[in-house]
Order: structure tokens, then sequence, then C-alpha cells
């Protein structure tokens, strides 16, 4: 569980209250309808790494791509790094993995490339400058949208599944990341409902 925490600029936080993510047991990764028709796992740090990892290898013994949002911040052990097919993160994460702040894409496609030497593939979301991809004979960068920010709640979970449905139909990982960055600026543009 997760209580929303948003400024009169539309910046967004959380409080995590982690709950059930720590009696999920890993047992169940060896359940083989559970992974059917999957084509990527999403990870993330809300969970013990032992789980994570576990995940991950369960996931990559079937072909499957592993994806870690590395959120929130933690220090992670060279095995689980070695499971992972892309990482995901944005300027915070980004910073605190690397120690390069991102506050340009400019900076977010330095982080993303420093990342590449310890992941596959990297993905680093700029704020509101845009999107960095390094790794796997992969460079690129794309600008962020000019938007209205209304809010920016939700924005990461939108990234992330638009990337990832991009990545399930085929598209390389330029597309997946432009088609991302495009779904989630218009997300944080759009009035968000009261309820």
């Amino acid at each position: 569980m997760s209580v929303a925490i948003m400024d009169a600029g539309g910046d967004y936080g959380a409080v995590i209250v982690s709950g059930a993510n720590l009696k999920i047991d890993q047992r169940v990764f060896a359940e083989e309808a559970l992974w059917q028709g999957a084509t990527h796992l999403v990870l993330q740090n809300e969970v013990p790494e032992a789980l994570n990892f576990a995940a991950a290898k369960s996931a990559r013994e079937r072909g499957i791509e592993v994806v870690l949002n590395a959120a929130p911040t933690r220090g992670l052990s060279d095995e689980l790094v070695s499971a992972i097919d892309i990482l995901l993160v944005n300027a915070g994460e980004a910073e605190a993995l690397c120690g390069i702040p991102v506050t340009s894409l400019e900076n977010g496609r330095d982080a993303a490339r420093a990342l590449a030497e310890r992941f596959s593939r990297v993905v680093v979301t700029a704020r509101g400058d845009g999107v960095a991809v390094a790794g796997g004979g992969t460079d690129y960068a794309e600008p962020g949208h000019n938007v209205v920010l209304v809010s920016t709640h939700g924005a990461g979970d939108c990234f992330i599944g638009t990337i990832i449905a991009s990545l399930a139909h085929a598209k390389g990982i330029e597309a997946a990341a432009a088609n991302a960055n495009l779904a989630a600026a218009q997300h944080v543009s759009r009035p968000k409902s009261s309820r």
C-alpha cells in the first residue's frame, strides 16, 4: 500500500507501507500458470531482493525478459544485476545508483551510459526533460514533450506500462521509450479525477 503526496506544483511522492509485499512466497514462481503468455517481468524494490532474484531467475529460465524499476532506491547485488535485462529508473534513482545528478536530458544520457556499464540496457527518465536509453548497442535520447503539468501522480506507472506493452509488441527499445515518453506526457497533463 502507498499513500500519494502531491504539492501545489503537481510533483508527487509516496509513503510506502510494505505489509503484504513481505509475505510473498517464492514457491509461487514455480507455477507454470503464472508465466503463461508473459513476455516481460517487471520487478521493483518494494519486496526483498531475494524475492526479486527468485522471480527473475524463474522468468529467465522461461525466456521472459526481466525489467527492474529500481524504486525505492537501494543497493543491488551483482547476482540480481546479472539477472536484469533492462534497468528502468527515474532521475533520483539514477543518481542514487551511479552518482550523476540528472538535472537535464544530457545528464540523463550520461547517467544511462554510466549505468550501462553495469546493466545490459538502461532507460533513464529525466523528469520533464525526456528519456535516455543506453546499452546493448543503443545510445538514444529524446526530449520531453511540452505540456502543461497537472500532476505527476502515476507518471512512472504510465511510462513503465507503456514501455512494456511496446516491447511486448516487438517494438525496439528506442521506439518503446519514445512511446512511453509521449504517454507519460499525456498522462501528467490530463486533469485527474477527484475520486
